[in-house]
């Protein structure tokens, strides 16, 4: 009777596993997602370029359209972000949708910020004030020329070395 209800509840184990999806994860590694690029609609193409390129150091490569609307950066192994050119639409950004990139030292980042005239705040909008997370990740936030909302965090665990 004892070994019938171990079986029983393995049986049991063995459903609920494969029925949540544990299992068949690991088959599928065919369809595992990586991110490729993050596509930035701008409405100036060169102010953003240079923004992009001054204020956050990223480096350009290559893009295939050579048609003067796109401008593609790397992120290092993270992908790509693309500028992609085009009518302006004004419409409310919710400050949850940003993008973070994270520096060794969030100080060294507020006086590059600093010596191009470039206004931040802590998350709660406070100007020059830095949001310290409950684990101790530094962050602060301001905006591209197309009020695209940017997070800079001093988060290690992701930091280029």
């Amino acid at each position: 009777m004892m070994m019938r209800k171990t079986i029983g509840a393995l049986i049991s184990i063995i459903i609920v596993t494969i029925s949540s999806g544990k299992v068949s994860a690991q088959s599928n590694v065919d369809i595992t997602v990586s991110l490729n690029h993050i596509a930035v609609y701008v409405s100036n193409l060169e102010k953003s370029t240079a923004f992009y390129e001054t204020i956050l150091n990223l480096k350009q490569i290559p893009e295939p359209f050579h048609d003067g609307k796109h401008t593609w950066f790397t992120i290092g192994s993270a992908g790509h972000i693309h500028l992609v050119m085009g009518e302006p639409k004004e419409y409310v950004r919710d400050r949850n949708d940003h993008l973070c990139f994270s520096v060794k030292s969030v100080e060294a980042f507020i006086s590059n910020l600093e010596s191009h005239k470039v206004k931040y705040t802590n998350w709660p909008g406070t100007s020059k004030e830095i949001t310290i997370r409950k684990d101790g990740i530094k962050q602060i936030y301001f905006k591209d020329p197309d009020g695209h909302l940017i997070e800079i965090n001093n988060d290690t665990s992701v930091v280029s070395k």
